[in-house]
């Protein structure tokens, strides 16, 4: 099966919103065995988009559109996919109560303008989207397939997990399937990675590995197509198992398990509570911690010390350390992790001290300069100075992920048994 996924909404081509849709479409897709071939952006345009859609046809088995399913008269991709199949449009009964019971459960009354999302293309099919006031929908038309969904990824991004996958896995059938398994490293580069494994991506065949720059991490797509999902996995396995032997100690979780998720999966098995101490990354780390569904059984709280006033009333960093060493030092991030585990209660602290620019950098202590050390209540802290390149943002997001992989390090060693020198 051949995939395109066309998004349509002039703020995507205006740069005002980045196409997050895409990529999950495609990912997902993936996932279940469908190769996505083309990806496609257009505005709110009725011809361009029936030339989109003209294109798509000679070309693809499935085509997704994102976007455009909105009340308004901006929002035109349904009365213009129905245009292009020469379909009229039907009130379907269910969306309508769909709809309606989104309102109903504001308290407010619909606004007529929200009929027309309840418009399906005749002889096509709703896709629930409880989340929304927009359902989508799917219909079949020589030979084809058109999904219309929602621009909102968070509407979108369920209703493709809950409906769509499970529809595009029956339209298969038996077909061949594609399974890709991701390996997430961090504490490597992708140039030193692609040294190490130069005679895997080299011999690659099926299955396929391909290395990923992200933000401060790289990760490793490893991608097999077999008759079935059971062949495709063994195909995987060797590949995995040669790369978990040379790069175990980088690897922190697979697929879609980012950090946040593998540190607080370790935490929770643990029973260990970890509190957070920042500075110059202002509350992201909190904030990815938090971001995991149940971070509230291991995370007590975090303390945004930006102050010295706050590092010091709060967190009891000493006043001389500050005066004679500056914010910005090993001592006091370690003073930093111990003083939020000890106020909060926890386990574990973290504490981050950093310039993260652009301004405020010296030659001795320049913009990129973080410490971040990790204490444990019954342990020796530990702390590391980083130099992290980058913008402001840049430098916050590599500083609370570098966070998140101490600790998860540390968490490995308490059971590995680990000399200091090797954690």
């Amino acid at each position: 099966m051949k995939a395109e996924i066309i998004a349509v909404g002039t703020e995507l081509l205006l740069g005002q919103i980045a196409n997050t849709n895409a990529r999950f479409v495609s990912e997902q897709l993936a996932l279940a065995g469908v190769g996505v071939y083309f990806h496609t952006v257009v505005g709110d345009n009725r011809g361009r988009l029936l030339s989109v859609l003209q294109t798509a046809r000679q070309r693809s088995d499935l085509v997704i559109l994102c976007g455009g399913l909105g009340p308004t008269e901006d929002d035109l991709t349904r009365e213009t996919v129905a245009e292009f199949l020469g379909r009229p449009l039907e009130l379907h009964p269910e969306a309508l109560r769909a709809v309606e019971g989104y309102f109903s459960g504001l308290g407010r009354d619909m606004p007529e303008n929200n009929r027309r999302q309840a418009m399906v293309i005749q002889g096509g099919n709703m896709i629930p989207n409880p989340r929304g006031t927009a359902p989508g929908q799917y219909v079949e038309a020589e030979g084809r397939r058109y999904v219309l969904l929602p621009g909102p990824p968070t509407e979108l991004e369920p209703m493709v997990r809950e409906s769509v996958i499970p529809l595009v896995q029956t339209w298969m059938g038996g077909n061949e399937t594609i399974r890709s398994r991701v390996l997430r490293l961090y504490g490597i580069g992708e140039s030193h990675l692609a040294e190490r494994i130069a005679d895997l991506l080299a011999a690659q065949d099926n299955p396929t590995l391909a290395p990923l720059a992200a933000e401060g991490e790289v990760t490793l797509r490893l991608t097999a197509r077999a008759a079935s999902e059971k062949e495709a996995w063994e195909r995987i396995a060797p590949l995995e198992a040669e790369l978990r032997r040379r790069l175990g100690r980088y690897i922190y979780g697979v697929d879609e398990e980012t950090l946040e998720v593998a540190v607080g999966r370790v935490l929770q098995a643990r029973g260990m509570t970890v509190a957070t101490a920042e500075s110059c990354t202002g509350g992201l780390l909190g904030e990815m911690i938090t971001n995991v569904p149940g971070s509230s059984r291991y995370f007590v709280g975090g303390v945004i010390s930006y102050s010295n006033d706050v590092k010091k009333a709060v967190l009891g960093v000493s006043g001389e350390i500050l005066e004679r060493l500056g914010a910005v030092s090993e001592p006091v991030a370690i003073q930093m992790a111990q003083g939020v585990a000890e106020h909060l209660g926890a386990d574990w602290g973290i504490g981050i001290t950093g310039i993260a620019g652009p301004d405020g950098g010296t030659e001795t202590k320049p913009v990129g300069l973080v410490y971040i050390a990790v204490h444990h209540r019954n342990a020796d802290s530990w702390v590391k100075e980083f130099r992290f390149r980058g913008d402001r943002r840049q430098v916050r997001i590599r500083a609370a992920k570098a966070a998140l992989f101490a600790l998860w390090r540390k968490l490995g060693a308490m059971d590995e048994g680990l000399s200091p020198a090797e954690r």
